[in-house]
This record gives structure tokens, C-alpha cells and sequence, in this order.
């Protein structure tokens, strides 16, 4: 029987960057099996995409659903640990810093599987960020280490993984964007929200924004003061629903919140406004491609090539509404190259690498 790859995901943002990997060893013949966790199992952050993004349905939907993190990683292991012995893939592909990631890297590394991760070397630096907990594991397990930008190839050097290991493949999420973006739209939320011109979009789920009091009472004060600018728009993730709504952040009116958007509606909506505020790692890779000025509510980024090389700012609670002064005034971030090899290609190479180490 030929070799199998098996792809894992399990949140919204490994959906676009599996997408083009799945098609690109489609197209090579590969065998191929996706498991989805469950970890996103609201039809706007899971189902939607598959669709709009082509995916094929998942062979399998393990239905993990939310929890802990020990909780819910333990919870993956196991089931992933049945899938796994059962189907004897050749390769295991994991996508970003979730804990779907984390869970199937470690499962694979103890059964003996090879691992080969999408975005690898990515680092904050900020271990009270569960995600940076789950890049550098999944890194230290990983016999294939597939690299956005050449910062994580730095990184991993640094950490003294063998340079064989390593393949500086570009972006695949930005394939999908490149791919999709003539059918962008945000109208429907445009016309429903009745917004105008000029608006911007939102988005705010880090456990260190939304789940300290102290802190998600600056943020409000901030993106209010920001509503006094700007219309904002903000589709909520359910993790901070309950939250932001307590907060009495939608109480302004021009801060408008909406349900999670699919991946055409969403992106339609941020290539239409002014600017975006997020403590997002993808939304910075995205508006970075797009060219819309993006302020980032976090201390630190594991994507500074998106400040270097895109529109990205680190931005805080209390210089927010700086900033956002300065874009509306035409004085925010500027345009700046598209970082090396997030040319729409991505895809197309790491199948390259996953087909040279197949067996037989």
C-alpha cells in the first residue's frame, strides 16, 4: 500500500494553512487522511471553512469540543492514540500552536511517526502565552520543521535543531489568502451594521486580554475611546463572549458586535476598513498582505516580520488611540514589502518535501 500523510487540525486558524498542502499532494497523488479535533466546533470557526476554503471533509471529527487545556489536550491524545494505531500513517502534519498541535506531535513522536510541523520556529519569547508552550514542544518533536520566515529559521538555529531538519517554505495561509481574495465579501455586514466609509475591525480572544478583570476593563476604556474615533466592528469568539458582553464594551454605539464570520466575510470586512485591532497572530499576517493598518494589543509578536516587512504595530491600552489618531490622519503604517516566499507557492514546496521523505 502507498505511504499515508495525515493531516491534523482542530481550530480555525490551521484550516487556511492546511488547505493548500491538502491540495498540493492531491495533486501528487499522495494518500492522504484529516483529522479534525473538534477543538473549534462552532459551525462559523470550523464547518464554514471547510467550505469556502475547498477542504475536503474530514475523515475523521474526533468532537473533542472545549475545556482545560490538560483537559482537552489529554482528551486528544487519546483519541488521536487510537486513530493513529489504527491507520500507521508515514507522516503526521500539524499546523501552527494549538493544542490540536501539541496533542498529535506528542502522540506521533511516542508511537514512532515521523512529525512534520507547518509553521515552525515562530517564538514570542512570552511562556505565559499557552501557544509559545505548544510551538517550541512541537518543534523539539518534529523531524520536519516547515518555516514561514526567516526570523524562525534564526530561532531554531539557536535552539540547536539540526539544519537538516529545517525548509524555509514560506507562508501556506497566505496561498489561501491570494487564492480566495477575488471572492472576498463583507457586505452583508457592512449593510447590516449600516457601517460607513471608513470603519474598523476588531478582534480580541487572548486569555491575557480578555480573562483578567483588571486588564479587559483598560481594553474596553481603550476600544470605546477608539468608538469615538471610528466605528469598530468586532465578531466575537465565543471564549470572550460572556465577557466583552459584561464589560458593557457594546453599549457604545459604534461598537457593533457581530457572531464569528466565515473566512471569505471576514477577510471581505478587513480588506474593506480603515484599520484592525487584534492580539491575533494570523490577522497580522493577513493585513500585512492586504496593505490595512494593523495595531496588535499585545507586549510582544512571534511574527515581527509583519512589523518589518507589513503594517503591523505593537500597540498598548494606553497609546491605542495614538495610533489609531495616526492612521486616520494618514500618518499610520505604511505599506511595506511582502515578506520573502509569501508568494501563493508555499503549498506547492512543502508538498515537494513531504513527497522526497515518503517511503518507497
Amino acid at each position: 500500500m502507498s505511504a499515508l500523510v495525515l493531516h491534523v487540525t482542530g481550530a480555525r486558524p490551521n484550516f487556511p494553512k492546511a488547505a493548500p498542502v491538502i491540495a498540493a499532494l492531491e495533486r501528487r497523488g499522495v494518500r492522504q487522511l484529516l483529522v479534525h479535533t473538534g477543538q473549534h466546533y462552532d459551525r462559523n470557526m470550523s464547518e464554514v471553512f471547510f467550505q469556502e476554503l475547498g477542504l475536503p471533509e474530514p475523515d475523521l471529527n474526533l468532537g473533542i469540543g472545549s475545556g482545560s487545556h490538560a483537559a482537552q489536550t489529554a482528551a486528544m491524545m487519546t483519541a488521536l492514540e487510537t486513530v493513529f494505531l489504527e491507520e500507521r500513517p508515514d507522516l503526521v502534519v500539524v499546523y501552527g500552536d494549538v493544542n490540536s498541535t501539541l496533542a498529535a506531535a506528542l502522540v506521533a513522536s511516542k508511537l514512532g511517526i515521523r512529525v512534520a510541523h507547518v509553521e515552525a520556529g515562530l517564538r514570542s519569547f512570552d511562556w505565559t502565552m499557552p501557544e509559545e508552550v505548544n510551538r517550541v514542544v512541537t518543534d523539539r518533536l518534529s523531524d520536519v520543521l516547515l518555516v514561514t520566515s526567516a526570523d524562525a529559521l534564526v530561532h531554531l538555529a539557536r535552539e540547536g535543531v539540526d539544519p537538516d531538519r529545517l525548509h524555509f517554505v514560506g507562508n501556506p495561509m497566505i496561498d489561501t489568502l491570494l487564492r480566495l481574495r477575488d471572492r472576498f465579501d463583507g457586505s452583508r455586514v457592512v449593510a447590516e451594521l449600516s457601517l460607513p466609509t471608513t470603519y474598523a475591525v476588531a478582534t480580541l480572544h487572548r486569555p491575557g486580554n480578555v480573562d483578567d478583570p483588571t486588564t479587559l476593563a483598560r481594553m474596553v476604556t481603550a476600544l470605546r475611546e477608539v468608538g469615538d474615533r471610528i466605528d469598530v466592528v468586532l465578531p466575537v469568539h465565543p471564549r470572550g463572549r460572556q465577557q466583552l458582553a459584561a464589560s458593557g464594551l457594546f453599549d457604545h454605539p459604534r461598537v457593533h458586535a457581530t457572531d464569528p464570520l466565515g473566512y471569505l466575510e471576514f477577510l471581505g470586512l478587513v480588506e474593506g476598513s480603515t484599520l484592525v485591532v487584534t492580539d491575533s497572530g494570523g490577522i497580522q499576517e493577513e493585513t500585512t498582505v492586504l496593505g490595512v493598518p494593523c495595531l496588535t494589543l499585545r507586549p510582544n509578536t512571534e511574527r515581527p516580520v509583519t512589523i518589518t516587512h507589513g503594517t503591523n504595530r505593537l500597540v498598548t491600552t494606553e497609546d491605542l488611540t495614538q495610533h489609531v489618531d495616526a492612521v486616520l490622519a494618514g500618518g499610520g503604517p505604511a505599506h511595506g514589502l511582502v515578506p520573502p516566499l509569501w508568494d501563493g507557492a508555499a503549498g506547492e514546496r512543502i508538498a515537494d518535501i513531504v513527497v522526497a521523505g515518503l517511503p518507497g
